[in-house]
């Protein structure tokens, strides 16, 4: 099963602006391979881009990042709000149609509050200067843990009433 079974991509799309709408993230529907869906990017700071434009930065940060945060998620059937090796904010909601797992939705780019981006890392990472990464790191905004969980309780509930439209149609 796949989620485009579920859903049309543009309507996974509508979701993504909802998430982002919600909370500022950039918000993505994954399949099981941890590949995005739709394509979409709504980046939420000047850092992100960035990383994602070098290969290391997608591979050892990103990809990472999403490897190890939705391999909890999908453990756990649960919501996973973390940080990636930059530092900043994860969220994943695994989603599962019985006991299949089909995918994962969620967001990233913003900051924990009491976080703080990793610029020598990053730095080291992407081979970028550290003055140039801890200048763009200035443009992450901060989310609270409280609205960090809200938002992922928001794309659960979303979830859930998709999967359960979807099994009644079924």
């Amino acid at each position: 099963m796949k989620l485009t079974d579920i859903l049309s991509v543009e309507q996974w799309i509508e979701l993504e602006k909802d998430i982002h709408k919600k909370s500022g993230l950039n918000p993505t529907v994954y399949d099981t391979h941890g590949v995005s869906i739709t394509r979409t990017t709504t980046w939420p700071n000047r850092l992100c881009p960035e990383i994602k434009a070098i290969p290391k930065g997608q591979t050892f940060i990103c990809s990472t990042a999403h490897q190890n945060i939705a391999g909890a998620a999908q453990r756990s059937r649960k919501p996973v709000v973390d940080s990636c090796d930059a530092g900043m904010l994860k969220i994943v909601v695994p989603i599962y149609i019985n006991d299949t797992f089909v995918g994962a939705a969620g967001g990233c780019g913003l900051l924990l509050e009491g976080g703080e981006v990793e610029s020598f890392y990053v730095s080291k990472t992407l081979g970028v200067d550290e003055e140039k990464i801890t200048e763009l790191a200035q443009s992450v905004p901060v989310l609270s843990a409280e609205k960090a969980w809200s938002v992922a309780d928001f794309i659960k509930e979303r979830l859930d009433f998709i999967v359960n439209d979807y099994l009644k149609k079924g």
